[in-house]
């Protein structure tokens, strides 16, 4: 019985042992980084400016697990036609910060208008937003639209609650939900990232550098925190507040999308029947990388 007791006790605790374990990120890491690094209120962020100064400017809010690497390729094409691109890492990603605290809309929007003041960008920018930044952005937008010049949404998140008997209790059992996804997530992440090994890529070798975040402390904690708070939130109010502002939208959505149908694309119709869309055929979720020069040519058109 007692051996029975300590064979359970070590299966629940392996996980967050295994987490302690990882390494933390250090300045030391941040030397390869590309771009620079502002101290904000919450802790360090990693940020990166691409294009010629005095461009137009637009910000550029990465997803749930891919750092802003995942803007490579659009903001490179971007910067050449003279935009000025800004592009960061959430907390939790990439080389920015592990801070603790709940993930959700006010914690990321701080961040945001931290970074914004910290690199002195002034009204009229662009906010372009892919999955959970989609929903970032869209809180931001609606928050301060008169800031911006236009929103762009890319498979943007906030139009369904999370579901799925999974999803109930990871994001609504303490502990249990905590070691459930410790347990789970890296070998899912892992899974779903190699499905894309064989698909094109406007960012080379983006799979190992999304399967290179579980090596770091805080990143699968982060995640959990960003789906407990900032992803199970609706965002109907914040889009009809965009709506009522006039404020221009583009939503870009990929037909094959599985983690961001493309059934929401009529959710957010009724939202803001203003907003215009453009559905990119064979795309999935990766749409920012797999398909970028579609998604190029729908933001300039």
């Amino acid at each position: 019985m007692i051996w029975a007791l300590v064979l359970v006790a070590v299966v629940l605790a392996l996980p967050f042992l295994r987490e302690a374990l990882r390494p933390r990120m250090t300045d030391a890491d941040r030397q390869s980084a590309p771009g620079q690094f502002a101290r904000l209120s919450q802790g360090v962020t990693h940020y990166r400016w691409q294009g010629p100064e005095g461009g137009p400017v637009a910000v550029c809010v990465h997803g749930l697990t891919t750092p802003s690497f995942v803007w490579r390729g659009v903001a490179e094409e971007l910067a050449a036609k003279g935009v000025r691109v800004l592009s960061y890492d959430l907390y939790g990603r990439g080389y920015s910060d592990r801070p603790k605290g709940a993930q959700d809309s006010a914690f990321f929007l701080r961040q945001l208008q931290d970074l914004l003041a910290d690199q002195q960008v002034g009204d009229g920018f662009t906010l372009i937003g892919y999955s959970m930044g989609g929903s970032i952005s869209a809180a931001f937008a609606a928050a301060h639209p008169g800031r911006l010049k236009r929103l762009i949404l890319l498979a943007p998140a906030g139009m369904q609650p999370l579901s799925g008997a999974v999803a109930r209790v990871v994001l609504g059992v303490p502990f249990f939900g905590d070691w459930l996804m410790l347990t789970m997530f890296p070998r899912r992440h892992r899974k779903g990232t190699d499905a894309e090994r064989g698909l094109p890529t406007s960012v080379p070798g983006i799979v190992d550098l999304q399967q290179g975040e579980l090596h770091w402390r805080g990143f699968v904690p982060a995640v959990l925190s960003s789906l407990r708070h900032m992803l199970s939130t609706v965002l109907e109010g914040e889009h009809r507040a965009i709506a009522a502002a006039g404020l221009p939208v583009l939503a870009i959505w990929g037909a094959e999308d599985r983690t961001i149908p493309i059934r929401d694309k009529a959710v957010l119709e009724d939202w803001n029947p203003d907003a215009h869309h453009v559905v990119i055929d064979g795309a999935g979720h990766g749409v920012t990388y797999t398909h970028a020069g579609e998604v190029l040519a729908a933001i300039r058109s």
